[in-house]
């Protein structure tokens, strides 16, 4: 039985819908066919799914290894933040702070060391994770600071959408606040904060198994949709 269908109780009456199911009908209200839907995929997928194969294209674990094995800090930067220049993801101001912080080769080297780690490290998640917000934290900086969470999590999400998945703040506790999950935000970038959005992420995962989430790619559309002004703008 489909999610949004069993609305009524015991007794014939209507019953107020869950977080999630109102959730589901936000969703479909602009891409009736959910995540199939061609206009979903032409809005929110498609431009993130490009960036994602552009990136195994040209920063694969090999490429990416063998760069940071001939000490091409700058290359490995230059290109991941043309890659994420294509997308809306991050806002102009952070593209901006990015782009100073790793101009300088100590920068990149920061940079591209911690984001390897992040993506392909050995240990654990939660470690990998917080070490690469030590690093991006140890950026060099000149007015606007890098540290945020849309950029520790936009790389990690394009080059890896199944497993991390990229936090817009402002987004994402209104959307957490809709669904009726327990986001509990801090504004400094950190394991604590980015492992409840994972936990959000596979919570939604399991809700709407059976309409099809590919990856995370899905998942974080999924929440922009539920969450962003945009589209309560669109709707009004």
């Amino acid at each position: 039985m489909e999610l949004l269908k069993n609305t009524t109780n015991r007794r014939g009456g209507r019953r107020a819908l869950t977080g999630p199911e109102r959730c589901w009908k936000w969703f479909t209200k602009f891409f009736p066919r959910g995540f199939k839907d061609a206009k979903y995929i032409d809005w929110e997928r498609s431009y993130k799914l490009r960036a994602h194969e552009e990136w195994q294209e040209a920063l694969n674990q090999r490429a990416f290894r063998k760069l940071l094995k001939e000490g091409r800090h700058q290359a490995i930067a230059a290109t991941a933040v043309r890659i994420e220049s294509r997308t809306n993801l991050l806002f102009s101001f952070e593209k901006m702070a990015l782009r100073d912080a790793v101009r300088s080769s100590d920068g990149a080297r920061i940079f591209a060391e911690g984001l390897y780690d992040v993506v392909h490290g050995r240990a654990g998640l939660s470690a990998r994770f917080d070490r690469w917000c030590d690093a991006v934290s140890n950026l060099p900086r000149k007015q606007t600071r890098v540290l945020t969470h849309p950029v520790v999590t936009v790389f990690p999400f394009i080059a890896d959408p199944a497993n991390h998945i990229f936090l817009k703040p402002n987004v994402t506790k209104d959307a957490a606040r809709r669904y009726g999950f327990d986001f509990h935000y801090e504004s400094k970038p950190s394991w604590e904060v980015y492992s409840q959005l994972l936990s959000f992420a596979e919570v939604i995962n399991s809700e709407f198994e059976e309409k099809g989430p590919r990856d995370m790619i899905d998942i974080q559309s999924f929440i922009w949709v539920i969450g962003s002004d945009e589209y309560r703008s669109m709707a009004a």
